[in-house]
């Protein structure tokens, strides 16, 4: 009898809904309705029995799994409107539940949604520049789900891959079209923003061939003189000091291919035209050697079959993106097509850096007073001296304060012969000397030198050490077999 009650009792509890947590309850049955209906791909029916129970049960603990597996039925029935609606739920419930664990992955596939629509670098670059900043936005609200940021900044990097490569088809673009200053202007954005990018040393080179066109240009210009001066002629001081700005930057973007690509394919070319600049090559370290070997070992090789499948299919191909790094998560100031313009212009002027002012200067004990009338232009030139009672000079005397023309181009042209290796405008008669000359010097042999001759001093601040240099050895033992099939030479 004992045996009946207890069963009895038994049956009861196993049908009570708050027996234990696997009860029967409305709300759980609707949740469990609507995933049932999700895992047979019925969206339709699964968001109308989600939408039922965020309705009737507003205080019920499925709410939040509730709101998020709404967005979750759009993102996976797919397509264009679907996935613009499921954008919208996920943040919706970032809005109203911003501290639960499952707002980060809501704000993953926010960004997912923008990395699948993402199309070619030489296409529409809307979904790929947002897909940037909602893996930004992912890294650094959520840092304390590593899971979900490691994926974030590895979807982050094959992003940035593909506008890294939009900005040098632009950039190579204006490079054949001869604009110099606008293909300048993206180069230097695209190696401050993406320094993981694939073909970051062919950039660099561009780079370099962009300040060389410019000098060719600006060699090619006439010289301004004292009479009949030709249209658009350049004044030989003006023209000077260009040249020389512009050779310091081109050798600046032949030498950070050398000390930050070591190991890529343009480090041989980035010291052939050091040395044809007369410029001194710098020597990587062996810690910039590692790094640039493992970035460079992490990118996947395209299959033939990947290569083939790229002809139809509307995403981009990521297989070269870095797989090693952290991407950068704020964009650098970017550079405008003038503005690289002006600040060469004022570096050759001797002019500060910065923006642009007027500055004033008052002389000491020979201003005119405020009532005084303004002077003539016909007026007498009173004497360099000062002296107000001496003679004024004649109309025909020469005057001190006058500025003298320029002499000649011709007159400070160098007796020596010419460089084999100058730079010299199309269509030049003269031809170039055939001799060889010898290597520059590296620079830290330079710095070597120095220390060792100045009896046993310490190096100079900042400079590597002798132990910390990687030798030729170690960049060639790093570098990668040539890749097969045509490739690009670009040659001024």
């Amino acid at each position: 009898m004992l045996l009946l009650i207890t069963a009895a009792c038994s049956n009861k509890k196993s049908v009570n809904p708050l027996a234990n947590v696997g009860s029967k309850q409305p709300d759980k049955v609707l949740f469990d309705k609507a995933m049932d209906a999700m895992k047979h791909n019925r969206f339709d029916v699964a968001r109308m029995t989600l939408q039922t129970l965020i309705n009737t049960y507003p205080d019920s603990e499925f709410i939040a799994r509730a709101k998020l597996a709404v967005g979750d039925s759009w993102y996976a029935e797919g397509g264009t409107a679907s996935l613009a609606q499921a954008e919208q739920e996920y943040r919706d419930f970032e809005t109203f539940f911003p501290n639960m664990p499952e707002a980060a992955e809501a704000q993953l596939k926010i960004a997912n949604i923008q990395y699948q629509q993402m199309e070619k670098s030489d296409r529409d670059y809307t979904h790929a520049k947002r897909a940037e900043d909602e893996y930004r936005n992912l890294i650094m609200q959520y840092p304390d789900n590593p899971k979900l940021v490691k994926e974030g900044k590895q979807r982050l990097l094959e992003v940035q891959e593909v506008l890294a490569d939009r900005e040098f088809g632009i950039g190579k673009f204006y490079f054949y079209r001869l604009s110099y200053p606008a293909s300048i202007a993206r180069l230097r954005s695209l190696v401050e923003k993406y320094p993981l990018y694939s073909r970051a040393d062919e950039a660099l080179y561009l780079l370099g061939q962009d300040y060389e066109g410019q000098i060719a240009q600006l060699r090619a210009r006439p010289t301004c003189k004292a009479v009949n001066q030709p249209p658009g002629c350049v004044g030989e001081t003006i023209k000077g000091n260009t040249i020389a700005v512009l050779t310091k930057n081109a050798s600046a973007a032949y030498s950070q291919i050398i000390t930050r690509y070591p190991v890529m394919d343009r480090g041989d070319d980035a010291k052939k035209r050091l040395a044809a600049l007369h410029q001194p090559i710098p020597r990587p370290t062996k810690a910039a050697v590692a790094q640039n070997r493992a970035e460079d070992e992490s990118r996947r090789e395209a299959s033939t079959y990947d290569r083939l499948m790229s002809v139809v299919k509307k995403g981009p191909d990521v297989a070269q993106a870095a797989k090693v790094g952290d991407p950068p998560l704020v964009d650098p100031t970017p550079v405008a097509a003038n503005q690289a313009a002006t600040e060469v212009m004022r570096q050759a002027m001797g002019l500060p850096a910065g923006e642009r002012g007027v500055s004033a200067e008052i002389v000491k004990g020979g201003g005119a007073a405020a009532n005084d009338p303004a002077p003539r232009s016909d007026a007498a030139v009173a004497p360099a001296n000062g002296d107000p009672f001496a003679r004024p000079n004649p109309a025909n005397a020469a005057d001190p304060n006058e500025l003298k023309p320029a002499p000649d181009a011709s007159e400070l042209k160098p007796s020596g012969p010419p460089d084999p290796n100058e730079l010299t405008p199309a269509g030049d008669s003269q031809s170039a000397s055939n001799q060889p000359l010898p290597p520059p010097v590296q620079i830290n042999e330079i710095q070597q030198g120095q220390a060792s001759s100045g009896g046993g001093a310490s190096a100079t601040a900042g400079s590597p050490s002798s132990s910390s240099l990687a030798s030729d050895k170690d960049v060639s033992s790093s570098k990668k077999k040539k890749k097969k099939g045509l490739k690009k030479i670009l040659t001024f």
